[in-house]
């Protein structure tokens, strides 16, 4: 088919009276989203935008991979382990959307970004309750953390909340037990509101798993998964760091932080440790 003058005609059935209809504005509340950028350079600079979308547009991940995880720990806690992977399977395409959204912001130049840090203040990515609460429901609790957000009490709550809750490895060890597997006591009963450490005695259990998936295909499944949502989020904490790196060099962050020295430590940081410890043992 050939379009005349290069436009095509309305199909008859599109609706285009929306006065007393739901249109796609009103229900995803355009006039408010579209209006919560206001930059606060003067005069503004117009790269503002740029960095104010960036930041928003993670925020808006955020809450929807914090929703997800959620979801998946609520799953496995009732024995549902295929909805709760496949909520972390979305979570892991969020991540990917997360680390390629880092080449935008990598557009701005260090010239361009210095013609306005100076109006952000003390604001920091540092303060992103969201990206704390995702780090609690992945296992890297830290009780400091709640200080950053005592001013902001629904922040707190939430946080205070997920550092009391089990996050998503702990509860994949309870379904474990629950389904056979040698999960020590001394690891389901742990503090959950204590940051994730090594324990040796895990890796046993997952050699086990891995040198007869197919008589474990579930677990093994589901261990291969955690796996890439540590992979993903490391490469998201790298290709952060190496933004920063690229856009301030050395420079302290905005909210005190070392800048791009306190992002490489997070690179230290791990999830589900015994799940990459078993690799060095499988075929040993």
């Amino acid at each position: 088919m050939t379009l005349k003058n290069n436009t095509r005609d309305f199909d008859p059935e599109i609706v285009t009276d929306f006065r007393e209809k739901m249109s796609y504005g009103t229900y995803l509340d355009l006039p408010v989203l579209l209006a919560a950028q206001n930059p606060v350079s003067v005069p503004e600079h117009h790269d503002e935008l740029l960095f104010i979308i960036q930041h928003q547009t993670t925020e808006l991940w955020l809450k929807l991979m914090l929703h997800e995880l959620r979801a998946a720990i609520e799953a496995l806690r009732q024995d549902q382990l295929a909805p709760a992977l496949k909520g972390i399977a979305r979570v892991k395409h969020i991540q990917r959307t997360l680390t390629e959204q880092w080449s935008v912001l990598a557009t701005l130049t260090p010239t361009e970004y210095a013609q306005f840090r100076h109006f952000l203040g003390n604001s920091s990515g540092f303060q992103s309750y969201q990206y704390r609460a995702v780090e609690f429901a992945l296992g890297n609790k830290n009780r400091r953390m709640l200080t950053v957000f005592e001013a902001d009490a629904p922040a707190h709550a939430l946080l205070t909340d997920m550092l009391e809750a089990p996050s998503l490895y702990d509860e994949f060890l309870r379904y474990l037990h629950r389904a056979g597997f040698d999960i020590p006591a001394a690891i389901r009963g742990r503090d959950v509101t204590e940051a994730w450490t090594f324990h040796p005695k895990l890796v046993h259990t997952f050699r086990g798993i891995y040198e007869n998936a197919s008589q474990n295909w579930a677990a093994y499944e589901a261990c291969e998964e955690l796996v890439d949502l540590e992979d993903n989020f490391q490469l998201w904490r790298f290709r952060h760091l190496k933004t920063v790196q690229r856009i301030i060099g050395m420079k302290h962050g905005t909210g005190g932080s070392s800048g791009a020295a306190f992002l490489q430590k997070a690179l230290e940081l791990t999830f589900f440790p015994e799940l990459f410890a078993v690799r060095t043992e499988i075929g040993a």
